[in-house]
């Protein structure tokens, strides 16, 4: 019995999506539930499991192609996966649609999806062996490949041997979530009257109380660790109660005030950059705020962020520290009206009480909205935030 498989039904945001990779080719046994196509949407990856056990008869939409919600993407012939073997040899006895599309790179035939999650892994096919018919490299020959030289990318030289004089480009189509964070970045400076103000913040008395509580706070939230991220976020959700139209929105000729503060946090993962959104900030402890930022990082690294986590969000705050950035101008996410930009903790000689002593500061930004935010209110928003985390008590003590 054949089962259709169709693409899932995409949330009203999401107009259509690509094929991003399939797991699986024709011929080949899944289980019930293992995961059989990518689908890549301009917000997240929304992966497609097998609904029985069975073999995959045949793909009807191919890597690349735009599918729209419930359409038709390949249809698995139900049955036993122990049918499987029998199915790869009557795969091999005749050429299957995986061989008859099997892509000429130099002179190795790979597979398209081997191909794809090669760039990906930053492998070298030349140094991968094909198992398929013909010396064909299939997608688990570069999963089980072991470490080899990387193939050139836009961010390392190239690797490979190449005449003197010789020039050499590569040429890759932008993925759709990677068009769709152009798209909006382009319209945010195009449409937002954008300004930024800047400030430094002493992170001493952060990194003290950290370092006297970290493992017993580790230890009491059954191994959350205390990081500088949730102190950014409780102090922006006190400055945003103080200052409201930092935490609205503009809609067309409206403004639209939030009486909640819903924070995203800017999360970097392979495919781009998302903004997972934490919700109703005011009501969550350092130990939430630790806990679903790291969730959110591990789903970014595999890919599972999903579009709900990516939705709303009033305020959101971006941390180039991490990659070493000393300074850096944020750009706002629509229809948000500002963006807090941390950096990194660098160790810099201040006059304190007339003396000069070393301090671990770390240069803040505030990218807001000239539109709906005066520079009155975004300077003092941010020097809340400053005072907030130079004396942490007041966050407790709400002065």
């Amino acid at each position: 019995m054949a089962i259709d498989i169709k693409a899932p039904t995409f949330p009203e945001s999401v107009a259509e999506g690509s094929v991003a990779t399939w797991h699986k080719q024709p011929g080949e046994a899944i289980s019930r539930d293992e995961i059989l196509v990518d689908i890549e949407t301009d917000k997240v990856v929304l992966e497609v499991p097998a609904p029985v056990d069975g073999v995959l008869e045949e793909i009807l939409a191919q890597e690349g192609e735009t599918v729209v919600s419930e359409q038709l993407l390949a249809r698995i012939k139900e049955g036993a996966v122990a049918a499987a073997p029998a199915a790869k040899a009557e795969t091999e006895a005749a050429p299957t649609a995986a061989t008859e599309e099997a892509e000429v790179v130099g002179d190795l035939r790979v597979a398209p999806a081997a191909r794809k999650l090669a760039a990906e892994k930053g492998l070298d096919l030349a140094s991968i062996k094909g198992s398929g018919k013909g010396g064909l490299i299939t997608k688990e020959d570069v999963m089980n490949a072991p470490s080899a030289p990387a193939a050139k990318s836009a961010a390392s030289p190239v690797q490979v041997n190449v005449a003197p004089g010789e020039r050499i480009e590569k040429r890759v189509p932008m993925s759709r979530m990677r068009q769709t964070i152009a798209k909006r970045l382009v319209h945010a400076q195009q449409t937002a009257a954008m300004l930024t103000t800047y400030n430094e913040v002493d992170m001493k008395p952060i990194m003290e109380m950290r370092k006297q509580y970290k493992d017993l706070f580790e230890k009491r939230h059954d191994g959350v660790r205390l990081g500088f991220m949730s102190f950014f976020v409780k102090a922006a959700t006190e400055a945003l109660k103080r200052f409201p139209d930092v935490n609205a929105s503009i809609d067309g000729t409206d403004i639209v005030y939030h009486g909640y503060q819903d924070i995203g946090v800017a999360v970097s993962t392979a495919r781009g950059l998302m903004v997972p959104v934490l919700r109703d900030c005011d009501s969550m402890n350092l130990a939430d705020i630790e806990g679903t930022i790291a969730d959110f990082g591990k789903r970014g690294r595999e890919g599972k962020i999903g579009i709900d986590d990516l939705q709303g969000g009033t305020f959101t705050i971006t941390n180039g520290g991490v990659f070493g950035s000393l300074m850096s101008t944020p750009i706002i996410n629509p229809p948000q009206t500002a963006i807090l930009g941390m950096h990194k903790i660098q160790e810099r000689p201040m006059a304190i009480n007339g003396e000069v002593v070393i301090r671990p500061m770390m240069y803040l930004a505030l990218s807001y909205d000239h539109r709906m935010i005066d520079g009155k209110d975004a300077v003092q928003f941010l020097v809340t935030i400053k005072e907030l985390l130079e004396d942490p008590a007041r966050i407790l003590l709400d002065v």
